[in-house]
């Protein structure tokens, strides 16, 4: 069933797209898939790695993800069950210095160095906004739309008026611009610095190799960057350590023991979104 007036391909990527950003964005999800990296674990070994959270709360994480086919759940014996990734949970990881990289270019600069990992949970927060996914995709592809037009596309079902209190979110989050009441709506510079997000979730969502990116209708085409810089992980957040060398895209990064996500910069460029944007 289409969700939008685009056309079938576009529609069915949209969905895709925001189908696994459902997956991941539910809190303390990314920080579970990071501490199963590795050999698969016991459930108490892998308590003990996501300690933070409360009694009951990791087991039905866990099923979430095993439903979402991220995590396998393999019982070798009636008292020796172990967690681990599944092939699309492991082809998920590369996915995430993608967003770091676009963080730490375009998010709000916070009072203290973040994590890595809090990074992407901001991130996830903005592109999981009720009908982001849609409107970016709208924005991308033809620069410069009104609102009413918009909403024909993005809401065809719906009286359009229902466009605007997601726009409004989104311009608040920096990701939309408009010159004001009555004006069409344009990407932002943080908006259009999505792509290789947009473009790389596009490619894993549809079990493509994550290099397509480049090829996405949409998000593609991108001017060659530096490859995101990788992170590490582990059971605590304590302050930043140093980084192993740069890996590109094409690799795993490589997983270590010690300071979930500790990749955060003393120095970040200037904010994209104003003081007060969406930060925990």
């Amino acid at each position: 069933m289409a969700i939008t007036a685009l056309p079938p391909d576009t529609d069915a990527d949209i969905a895709r797209v925001t189908e696994a950003l459902a997956m991941i964005t539910p809190r303390w999800n990314v920080r579970i898939l990071l501490a199963l990296s590795g050999p698969p674990l016991r459930y108490s070994e892998l308590a003990a790695k996501v300690s933070w959270l409360q009694n009951g709360q990791l087991h039905p994480k866990l099923k979430a993800l095993c439903d979402a086919g991220l995590v396998e759940r393999t019982e070798h014996t009636a008292r020796h069950v172990t967690y681990g990734h599944t092939e699309r949970g492991v082809a998920l990881l590369p996915v995430l210095p993608v967003i770091v990289t676009w963080a730490e270019e375009h998010l709000e600069t916070a009072d203290r160095p973040l994590p890595a990992i809090e990074q992407i949970e901001d991130s996830l927060t903005l592109l999981t906004r009720r009908h982001a996914a849609a409107i970016l995709w709208v924005l991308k592809s033809r620069e410069e739309v009104s609102g009413r037009a918009l909403a024909r596309i993005v809401m065809p079902s719906s009286d359009w008026t229902n466009i605007y209190p997601p726009l409004r979110q989104l311009v608040a989050d920096g990701l939309v611009d408009t010159d004001g009441m009555s004006r069409p709506y344009r990407l932002s510079a943080a908006g259009d610095g999505l792509g290789a997000v947009l473009g790389t979730l596009s490619a894993w969502a549809a079990g493509q190799p994550l290099d397509q990116a480049a090829q996405h209708p949409v998000w593609g085409n991108l001017q060659a960057k530096s490859a995101p810089r990788p992170w590490v992980s582990s059971q605590s957040r304590p302050a930043p350590a140093a980084l192993p060398p740069a890996r590109t895209l094409q690799s795993s990064p490589a997983w270590h023991n010690r300071d979930l996500f500790s990749h955060a910069t003393t120095a970040r460029p200037k904010a994209a979104i104003p003081a007060g944007g969406p930060r925990r």
